[in-house]
């Protein structure tokens, strides 16, 4: 299918300081984080032009994307790489290795928010590293993996999290229907699955990304435990988050506000969005 360019913002040096590259950013996939992260693109990231947006409905993105100062190129998921530098996957899980693998190969940069699917995907950090590419996961709907990631350069002993969520936004999550557990007309909260994040990642792969990220950070995902539990009480997703090592015992928790998604929060998307910001900022925190 050939892509609809309209106008291609390409590799501008208008209005940027001298010797500063701009990178060109394709997003994978244009659901409520895919929008959100392209109106701040277009808004303005320094270093950073919105190049090119991977959809299926081209007639129904350019409706979406009707607002932006500039309509970026609309084009197949798997073919985003010849219009950009950098890739940003908000696509189902399905979809990861066709968003970000042709990047990986011309030793470009993959933002993949899918964290649960690199598990079923193991090649593709085997073929970022062939190649000079780069798989960087944000911290999505969690906090502290930078103290994760600074606790597992010595020993970590442990770390659990425990993911509540209302239950809205875990139906229709493929381990309920394996397991017959019905949550629809649950009073009291309800555990409704222990184990490690690798299985997890399986059986709820619209849920757990942050799980994965988080096990990524620390002691991987057959180590990490993991707690998931609907409760018709809560309107907002929460994870708590207790580790400990050598260098520090920790325990985190945050409570995320829901998108109009209900298994998605809010947070997700701005953290892709400090993700690009830090790639050019003079002072980097984390």
């Amino acid at each position: 299918m050939q892509d609809t360019t309209q106008q291609n913002p390409g590799s501008t040096t208008q209005g940027r300081a001298p010797g500063k590259r701009i990178h060109r950013v394709a997003i994978a996939g244009l659901g409520l984080v895919g929008l959100e992260v392209a109106r701040h693109l277009d808004a303005g990231i320094p270093g950073m032009v919105l190049s090119a947006v991977g959809v299926r409905d081209r007639a129904k993105a350019t409706g979406l994307l009707a607002g932006l100062k500039t309509m970026p190129v609309l084009a197949d998921i798997d073919a985003l790489e010849p219009h950009a530098d950098i890739v940003v996957e908000c696509a189902p899980a399905a979809l990861l290795a066709s968003a970000i693998e042709p990047f990986l190969l011309r030793g470009k940069k993959a933002i993949v928010l899918s964290a649960g699917a690199l598990l079923s995907n193991p090649t593709l950090i085997d073929l970022a590293d062939a190649h000079g590419g780069q798989i960087l996961v944000p911290s999505g709907a969690l906090l502290g993996l930078d103290a994760v990631s600074a606790a597992a350069e010595g020993t970590i002993h442990s770390v659990k999290m425990v993911t509540r969520k209302p239950t809205r936004g875990l139906m229709g999550a493929p381990y309920l229907t394996d397991n017959n557990i019905r949550i629809d007309d649950i009073r009291q909260p309800l555990r409704v699955f222990s184990g490690s994040p690798r299985d997890a990642a399986i059986g709820f792969p619209a849920n757990l990304n942050v799980a994965v990220a988080l096990s990524l950070a620390g002691i991987g995902p057959d180590a990490t435990t993991l707690e998931i539990w609907a409760d018709p009480a809560l309107e907002r997703n929460t994870h708590s988050i207790e580790v400990q090592a050598d260098s520090a015992h920790f325990s985190m928790a945050i409570e995320n506000i829901p998108s109009a998604n209900p298994k998605t929060g809010l947070i997700t998307a701005l953290s892709v969005v400090a993700m690009l910001r830090r790639f050019e900022s003079p002072l980097r925190i984390g």
